[in-house]
């Protein structure tokens, strides 16, 4: 380092201008000079003390490791570097860092003079960025005079100063704890208001559950006495004739035999009674009937409670929002129906929570009814990439890797059990197929797009495609018709596009740009121009193509990429991700309803499918899952089975692929990566 560099403190520059000496003739008083004086130097401001302690420290920093310096060493050359850095480098240069010169550690020295003023340097920093405390400290320490009266008033300021803190301290303390507990009060009254509000609710929703048993335990009564009276007229009619024809036998015998019978129908009444109830349902014991029906109605009930108890925690949570959210829309209906009870005189919410109750209770396992293997001989890839029913449920199709649209007669494969179910229509494709998805009007019409992005449309009746739709530029995921305008579908692909078709052009009718990969499209199924679009975003797009420039709603949650979008019903859309959950959006309010969680999904297109009560879906586990919409945990699930182990395979590689329930109905179709498709229906 040059001399600036070991210096560090600027020379101040002269403030006043020499003159020459006076001659020793002249004793006379100089003339005052016409000209003001200058004004005296004006002290540097601390601005410009920071600017030159910057500067100073810029100075000090060793060129290696542009820190301040350590250790100052200084070479031949003039540079001063921090001793460990300087050694270090010559370890393994023998060259300065700064000029180049050549250097070895016999040419470096230490800079005494360097390192004196990094310790004032320091010692001046410490002393400005110390507290008041560290300067009394260190005055004490260094030796400062003081007296012993000095030291007594020092002593009570800081007693005093002592006793003041503790007593702020004190004071914010206790303030701090009352605010902790009026905000804990607060909080505790509030759920204890909505507590006592729960309970009226219950308590309301108990007094209407039991009229209404009573109601029918009425209804039954009267049903019964009703059915006696039919009996006792039946019973009439057929005993009068006989007395009839045994009136020329002698008047009073007949009137005796009449009061006989009529006396003894009351008894046998309920013989026949229990005929016309056994008629109904009930047989009697002789006919080895009526015990096992009724036990077997009760096991249904018990088995339906212990579900319920089973799943307590979540039917609490859905009775206590449905029941909570009923008397908020009744206030903005006061004026209305203040009330808003239905004919029976039950809350909508109660109303509500019984049908969730009663769809959830109904089943609690998958049955499998139908198995159908989808793979052949010549063609080694099973794994089936989308399952569909037709338009009336009657036919159903299937594709895959093995580049295949296959379609079967769901009857056939049901109610003729076979181990290999041959395809009624079977059409090949020049690409692996990802989905495929029926026109709601056209029965024998079927889209299907593919890995080179191609959208397709064929007719099953004569195996040919119809249209061919090639604009994609890469790999085409998903494709839907709509419902309400059966000409138009949507497709998406990994080109980041969404585009509109129809199947009376050959060009696309519209495109949407996107920054993510497109994994699943889908139409709302009221109308034909609003479409969800599911995006490796982690988000839903929901769109009106009449403006497209930026979505409707954008449905955040889903921490990984959306692979699947289905909607319930016109306002209730569903969502899969590879972040293992389900999600459910409400599209007309623009709100997250529920999260799902239970199946297994990182990585692998698995399955989604609705309907208007159930969502179900596949998992990387090889299980099938169903969710009821209003309830977060499984309600049934089935593991796949077959016949991995005999093949010597690794079963846990396998995973769910497709699914597909059928209408409404409680049946679904399944099927996995290893080409294995069965039928499911749900079950008690």
């Amino acid at each position: 380092m040059g001399e600036s560099s070991m210096g560090g403190a600027l020379v101040p520059t002269a403030t006043k201008s020499e003159q020459p000496p006076s001659s020793p003739e002249s004793t006379a008083p100089l003339p005052q000079p016409t000209a003001p004086l200058p004004p005296p130097p004006v002290p540097p401001s601390s601005t410009e003390e920071e600017g030159a302690e910057a500067n100073l420290d810029k100075d000090m920093l060793c060129p290696i490791c542009m820190q301040i310096i350590k250790d100052a060493f200084l070479t031949a050359c003039g540079h001063s570097f921090c001793y460990m850095c300087i050694w270090t480098h010559l370890r393994n240069k023998s060259d300065c860092p700064c000029c180049s010169h050549y250097l070895t550690n016999n040419h470096i020295f230490p800079n005494f003079l360097l390192n004196k003023l990094l310790k004032k340097n320091s010692a001046r920093q410490l002393a400005r960025t110390a507290s008041p405390v560290e300067h009394l400290r260190q005055a004490i320490q260094q030796g400062c005079e003081v007296s012993a009266k000095e030291l007594d008033g020092l002593l009570s300021l800081l007693v005093d100063k002592k006793r003041k803190m503790e007593q702020e301290e004190a004071e914010t303390n206790v303030q701090i704890l009352l605010d902790f507990l009026n905000c804990l009060r607060k909080k505790k009254l509030e759920e204890l208001n909505e507590i006592q509000s729960d309970l009226q609710y219950i308590k309301e929703d108990i007094t209407t559950v039991e009229k209404r048993s009573i109601e029918l335990y009425r209804a039954k009564e009267r049903w019964s006495v009703k059915q006696r009276m039919l009996v006792d007229d039946s019973f009439a009619a057929k005993t009068l004739p006989l007395l009839i024809d045994k009136h020329n036998k002698g008047i009073t015998t007949g009137a005796h035999n009449l009061l006989d019978w009529m006396g003894s129908a009351s008894s046998l009444n309920k013989v026949d009674v229990k005929a016309q109830v056994s008629s109904q349902g009930f047989r009697s014991k002789d006919a080895g009937g009526s015990d096992s029906a009724y036990d077997t109605n009760s096991g249904l009930a018990v088995a339906r409670k212990r579900w319920v108890h089973a799943q307590f925690n979540d039917l609490q949570e859905c009775y206590l929002q449905k029941r909570r959210h009923w008397p908020k829309q009744l206030h903005k209906q006061e004026d209305k129906d203040p009330n808003a009870l239905n004919n029976d005189g039950c809350n909508p919410g109660l109303e509500d929570f019984q049908s969730v109750l009663s769809t959830f209770t109904r089943y609690s396992r998958l049955r499998v009814i139908a198995e159908l293997r989808h793979g052949d001989i010549f063609h080694s890839a099973n794994i089936v990439s989308s399952i569909e029913f037709d338009r009336d449920d009657e036919l159903f199709a299937t594709a895959g890797v093995s580049r295949r649209i296959k379609v079967f007669e769901f009857s056939t494969v049901v109610n003729e059990p076979a181990d290999v179910h041959c395809p009624i229509v079977e059409m090949s494709s020049r690409s692996k197929l990802s989905c495929l998805s029926w026109n709601k009007y056209t029965k024998n019409h079927i889209a299907s797009s593919d890995y080179d992005g191609i959208i397709t449309v064929w007719d099953i009746t004569t195996r040919q495609s119809l249209m061919e739709y090639e604009e994609h530029e890469k790999r085409a995921w998903s494709v839907d018709f709509s419902r309400i305008e059966p000409s138009m579908l949507v497709s998406g692909s990994d080109d980041c596009k969404v585009k509109v078709w129809c199947t009376k052009q050959e060009a696309s009718v519209l495109s949407i740009d996107m920054k993510a990969n497109i994994c699943s499209v889908k139409y709302n199924p009221g109308s034909s121009v609003h479409v969800a679009v599911g995006s490796a975003d982690h988000h839903i797009h929901y769109y009106d193509l009449r403006n497209i420039s930026q979505p409707l709603f954008v449905f955040g949650g889903h921490k990984k990429t959306v692979s699947y979008v289905k909607f319930l019903s016109n306002n209730e859309l569903a969502s899969a991700s590879t972040d293992s959950t389900l999600r459910l959006w409400d599209v007309k309010e623009n709100l997250p309803l529920r999260t799902f969680r239970g199946h297994t999904n990182e990585k692998n297109f698995v399955g989604l499918t609705v309907n208007s009560e159930y969502i179900a879906c596949g998992s990387e586990t090889n299980e099938v899952f169903v969710y009821h919409k209003a309830i977060s945990k499984p309600a049934a699930w089935h593991r796949f089975g077959s016949d991995m182990a005999d093949a010597g395979e690794d079963a846990g590689s396998y995973f769910i692929s497709a699914i597909c329930w059928k209408s409404d109905s409680p049946t679904m179709l399944t099927a996995n990566s290893q080409g294995m498709i069965k039928v499911l229906v749900l079950a008690a």
